[in-house]
């Protein structure tokens, strides 16, 4: 039988069985593996993807960096192979699945506040409640008595402040708005948290590039992106108070310590918050990322899946503190890897 035509009957009998996604697509050679959602990881999982093509060449993984809202959306419909989010699915979004779906924590990273204001030299001081001020549009300009109380002897300017916020559904809000619902009891009344909030003030960016690029093109701006974003375009960033009332920068020292206090609470599923964390020098708007899949996969796309995720445990772990992310603790490393065992592979 002619190689194209043995594909398409394959391909037909996924579509006999109600869903598209699941028939293996070929480039060439390589299985073409579709995932989309969260912006927050992609600059390592563009690594990741494309360093996995020199370890397996016969896989090919697609990533559409749309919002963690996206992914979802997208593998609920069934369109994509695998989603990525920075936050669970809520109960609602978990209703909507034709099936269990498996949380699968891949790293760690940051939410940084980060802002544009050429005549400050060295970071910003901030706290809960002065976040929310500045995006609730409470504090309308840098010299601030708030502001400057708190960073004494910086020289802030009197210029008005612009607030950066996302435009979409996005895991890098969820994670920033969940660290100030807890922190700031007015945030919790007035926004709330979620993917996709009713901004008070400011201009809304599609994606993390979306609100660098207000960042990098606005003067007294202050936004929110994840830390990969701020450092590799050269952007100020805040130190921050903890639950300790420690200051902390964003490291990889501080992101673990995050995770590390919030071990003894972590659920089976792996759904769990990691903002404002009790941890010493934790760092307090950090946030897990997870690449969701369906607990029965196809066969043979199935299983190139599951190879690949165990590498990201192993390998791709390795990646992470070169593109300022936190590699997961070594006991949750364990339970995911058991967790990717428990896919199963369909026919």
């Amino acid at each position: 039988m002619n190689k194209n035509l043995l594909w398409l009957v394959i391909g037909s009998f996924g579509c006999a069985f109600g869903n598209t996604s699941v028939s293996t697509a070929w480039a060439g050679d390589a299985v073409l593996i579709n995932g989309a959602g969260a912006t927050f990881p992609y600059p390592l999982y563009s690594k990741w993807f494309s360093d996995y093509r020199k370890v397996d060449p016969s896989v090919q993984i697609n990533y559409q960096s749309i919002g963690s809202g996206g992914g979802i959306r997208q593998l609920l419909d069934q369109t994509v192979d695998f989603g990525a989010t920075d936050t669970a699915m809520n109960d609602e979004q978990t209703a909507k699945a034709k099936a269990p779906i498996f949380h699968l924590p891949m790293v760690l990273g940051a939410v940084v506040v980060t802002y544009n204001l050429p005549t400050v030299t060295k970071p910003l001081r901030l706290n809960g409640d002065l976040i929310a001020d500045l995006f609730m549009g409470k504090i309308q300009k840098w010299n601030d008595p708030k502001l400057a109380a708190l960073n004494p002897g910086v020289a802030l300017p009197d210029v008005f402040v612009t607030i950066a916020h996302r435009s979409d559904g996005s895991g890098t809000t969820a994670i920033f708005s969940d660290y100030l619902s807890k922190v700031s009891p007015a945030w919790k009344e007035k926004i709330g948290s979620g993917a996709a909030l009713q901004w008070p003030v400011g201009l809304g960016g599609k994606g993390n590039e979306g609100v660098t690029g207000i960042l990098k093109q606005t003067p007294g701006s202050v936004g929110y992106v994840e830390f990969v974003y701020a450092e590799s375009n050269h952007l100020q960033v805040a130190d921050l108070e903890n639950a300790k009332h420690k200051v902390v920068a964003p490291t990889i020292a501080s992101l673990t310590a995050a995770a590390d206090s919030m071990l003894k609470q972590m659920p089976d599923d792996f759904k769990i918050s990691v903002t404002a964390s009790p941890g010493e020098g934790a760092y307090p708007i950090a946030g897990m990322t997870y690449i969701l899949v369906y607990q029965k996969t196809p066969g043979f796309k199935g299983k190139k899946l599951q190879e690949f995720l165990n590498w990201a445990m192993d390998e791709g772990q390795k990646q992470a503190p070169a593109l300022h992310y936190a590699p997961l603790p070594k006991s949750l490393v364990l339970k995911v890897k058991k967790r990717i065992q428990e896919i199963q592979i369909g026919g």
